[in-house]
């Protein structure tokens, strides 16, 4: 499957942005989703998945200000991320797997976040 991720930006301290990735294909819902990031000079770490029952999981940094959803009528996944910090400042990348606790295979191509202090 083909990930196109957008919806980055520059956002003050505070603000809020959805980011979106819309997949190819006809087989989107049979897909767990998930969003990581990579701030500079750090590894890419997990942000948020749902998987293909719509179960979701969070990172402890973003708990109860980022929600992850997806429509699967629009192959598309969301990451709604409010109460931004400078912190959350990174390169977003959705990721998709067709195995249930596999690796995630397909990567999109990345959206930059900056938020400002």
């Amino acid at each position: 499957v083909q990930l196109q991720a957008s919806g980055g930006g520059v956002v003050q301290a505070g603000g809020s942005l959805r980011l979106s990735c819309t997949a190819s294909g006809r087989t989107f819902s049979s897909y767990d989703m998930g969003w990581f990031r990579q701030a500079p000079g750090k590894l890419r770490d997990l942000v948020a998945t749902i998987n293909r029952r719509g179960t979701t999981t969070y990172a402890d940094s973003v708990k109860g200000r980022f929600t992850i959803s997806r429509d699967n009528a629009k192959n598309t996944v969301y990451l709604q991320m409010n109460s931004l910090k400078p912190e959350d400042t990174a390169v977003y990348y959705c990721a998709s797997r067709a195995v249930p606790f596999g690796p995630y295979n397909d990567w999109g191509q990345g959206t930059l976040v900056t938020v400002s202090s």
